[in-house]
């Protein structure tokens, strides 16, 4: 057993001490030193460890990651660990945005607070989650087949405080990784237990209202952990985006990473109003505001409720983990985009359902060999998911019906096998090989006929992974893997375009291929500093995209990313830490035409800064600067957007009686930028009837203020 998880230089034992050396408190770490003490840990994974931040949030509880904790994850130079403390120490405007503490990752909003957020990775405009996979305790959060685009994952019932740790990939390297994961993956743990209990109430700028409690107590030889988190927010729009939301957990747990299980429900609802993006000439010619809008019936409702289940135990034969899901999620999205384009009279708004049920699951095993003597371990797994689905797109006047365009009922299922082999050559030699097996089928009910139908797919892809090293504290990373993403099934099977079926439309192929390759280094010869380098290439096929917001499929054209990738994170001192990212990336479509080859919305540049400071009682802060680098919006790239740069602040205070205060102030310099600019035709009555191209923007907003009181007992 010792020689089990000691392998690769990065033993499962060492990751879920890292993962939760930030959330335990000094008897759970102890217990923890305890039970570990029978797994070997090799120096070199040692010194993986993540450094402890320094505590800069009054939210923060701490606690114990068990059985959410993580696994063995694939070498290379652009993966990692964060902890709960690293994730809340950043002061932000919307949840999601604490997942820009994973390196190069943005997260902005292009409408109203209750949509899912928009990411940007790698030379990638990734939509609401294209190709980039995310996943909470297990559950996977991107939607196949949505009614609002392929991938969409919400992530605005995440509880930033409950976080225990984040795992992430770049690149389609890992074997866990299938569909929506060739830029990259996140996998969010929460707490099982905490520390404390907490009571949180945050006030602010435009509206801004929070409250949060989270409470565990043992309970019949576990932990019973709760939490609920209500919101509410207009924003700085002229009309009001009028937020209101809710979410709720409530978890089981009992034992560890290693040995244990839990149980976990929750529960979301929200509704707003959205100011989606607007035309840059409106407001050059004094029309509306920056923060105005065209259409002030945009918006919508969502909601989400899941179970979920997770089981590890370990044994001589090595470790066994498996879990499952069930998520019942349900949108109502009305937007208006192009406005009189194409109905002068009506207006363009649409109305996008979405209604599923999901259940899934994943299975797996690590377990221990040799190979000519030589330590090595195999990790073999299986994954599987259906989701039933009714989609639909419905023509709308001020979210009241018009028509249909289309009303689907769709059944989509999958499984994967994956294998991965991990031998240990020398001291300074570590290979990783294996690959990764999906099937898809679905079944497409239309209510246009001629464009239901089947579809079945299915695609292999090679994982390699090489590890050279260390020599003078530096390690040397090759990797090599294929991914892919399913497409909207719907583009799949039809035949016609719904709006006209005199018109054929173009089928898109089920599955698209993609190919990752990547070189980098990891280097910690500074001590309290950790500094890492990659450079990365990602090669997409020739794909039709399934466009939600129309009901057509276009087609699209290869694509070659590659790109600079520079990280680090340096502890100065146990109250002192700093940060800083810097991606280049260069995205071309990689054949001929003439009408351009850059790739719309690809950042070229993406850039981070970061200072905190703070011990568990006293003064604490943080200090945190974003670049967001201007991008070709249309393929000739004679329309860019303008560079985005947010600077950040917090402040605070923790008292020894558990009470903490703390002072956000979010867009620090009152930047004017944008948080997502497009190129596009819209129509406003009197422009000509075939409309007129534009930047569309949608606007940071400016300075605000959020007063936060926490208080632990």
């Amino acid at each position: 057993m010792r020689a089990l998880l000691a392998l690769s230089g990065c033993s499962l034992a060492a990751l879920s001490t890292a993962s939760h050396a930030q959330d335990r408190t000094p008897q759970a770490a102890s217990t923890s030193e305890t039970t570990l003490e029978e797994i070997s840990v090799t120096s070199e994974t040692a010194a993986a460890k993540p450094q402890a931040a320094p505590a800069a949030s009054a939210g923060y509880v701490g606690g114990v990651t068990g059985i959410g904790g993580s696994l063995l994850s694939v070498d290379s130079a652009s993966a990692g660990i964060l902890t709960g403390a690293q994730v809340n120490n950043r002061p932000v405007t919307r949840p999601g945005e604490v997942l820009e503490a994973v390196p190069g990752l943005i997260v902005t909003q292009h409408s109203g607070e209750g949509k899912a957020n928009q990411f940007f990775l790698r030379g990638f405009n990734l939509d609401h989650g294209t190709d980039i996979a995310l996943f909470l305790d297990g559950m996977p959060l991107n939607m196949r087949t949505h009614a609002h685009g392929q991938g969409y994952a919400d992530i605005n019932f995440l509880i930033p405080e409950l976080v225990g740790a984040v795992e992430f990939h770049k690149g389609p390297y890992f074997v866990r990784d299938g569909d929506f994961a060739s830029a990259g993956s996140v996998r969010i743990d929460y707490l099982d237990s905490v520390q404390k209990n907490l009571a949180l109430t945050s006030i602010g700028s435009f509206g801004y209202k929070r409250a949060l409690s989270i409470a565990s107590t043992p309970f019949a030889d576990g932990n019973l952990l709760v939490a609920a988190d209500a919101q509410v927010y207009d924003g700085p729009w002229t009309v009001p985006d009028a937020l209101r939301k809710i979410s709720t957990v409530a978890r089981y747990s009992q034992g560890t990473a290693l040995d244990g299980f839990s149980v976990t429900g929750m529960a979301y609802a929200a509704r707003w109003t959205a100011t989606n993006q607007i035309p840059e000439r409106v407001v050059v010619s004094g029309l509306i505001s920056r923060y105005g809008t065209i259409n002030p019936t945009d918006g919508g409702d969502t909601s989400r409720f899941s179970l979920s289940g997770r089981f590890s135990a370990t044994d001589d034969t090595g470790v066994t983990r498996a879990s499952a899901y069930v998520i019942r999620s349900q949108l109502n999205l009305f937007n208006d985009f192009t406005y009189f384009l194409n109905d002068p009279v009506n207006g363009d708004q649409f109305h996008q359902l979405d209604q599923r049920i999901i259940g899934g699951g994943e299975a797996l095993h690590i377990f221990q060999g040799d190979l000519f003597g030589l330590p090595m371990e195999n990790e073999i797994g299986v994954q599987t998911r259906t989701d039933s689905i009714r989609v639909g797109l419905f023509n709308t006047t001020n979210r009241q019906y018009r028509s249909g365009v289309l009303d689907d009922r769709v059944l989509e299922t999958s499984g994967a096998f994956y294998f991965d082999n991990r031998v240990r050559w020398t001291d300074w030699l570590r290979t990783s090989l294996g690959f990764r097996a999906d099937g898809y089928y679905a079944n497409v009910v239309s209510d246009t006929p001629a464009n239901s139908g089947r579809a079945r797919d299915g695609i292999v892809n090679p994982k390699l992974g090489l590890t050279l090293g260390p020599w003078f504290d530096t390690e040397l990373y090759v990797n090599y893997g294929g991914g892919f993403h399913s497409n909207d099934v719907r583009g799949v099977t039809a035949t016609v375009d719904p709006t006209s079926s005199l018109f054929n439309t173009t089928r898109s192929p089920f599955l698209v291929p993609s190919t990752g390759y990547e070189i980098g280094l990891r280097n910690r010869s500074i001590a309290g500093l950790e500094t890492s380098l990659a450079l990365f290439r990602l090669d997409f096929a020739s794909e039709n995209l399934f466009q939600g917001d129309t009901g057509t499929t276009e087609p699209s054209r290869p694509t070659r990313r590659f790109g600079v990738e520079w990280t680090n994170r340096y502890a100065v001192t146990p109250w002192l830490s700093l940060e800083g990212d810097l991606t280049i990336t260069n995205a071309r479509f990689s054949d001929y035409d003439p009408v351009g080859n850059r790739v719309p919305e690809a950042p070229t540049t993406i850039a981070s800064a970061g200072v905190t400071f703070g011990e568990p009682l006293g003064w604490f802060g943080s200090l945190r600067l974003r670049y967001f680098g201007p991008r070709p919006l249309i393929e000739d790239n004679s329309i860019r957007s303008r560079p985005t740069a947010l600077l950040n602040g917090r402040i605070g205070y923790a008292f020894e009686n558990g009470v903490s205060v703390s002072l956000d102030v979010l867009n620090l310099t009152n930047s004017k930028s944008d948080q997502i600019t497009y190129a596009y035709v819209s129509r406003l009555p009197g422009e000509p009837a075939e409309g007129l191209i534009d930047r569309v923007l949608h606007p940071v907003e400016p300075t605000a203020v959020r007063l936060t009181i926490a208080g632990r007992f």
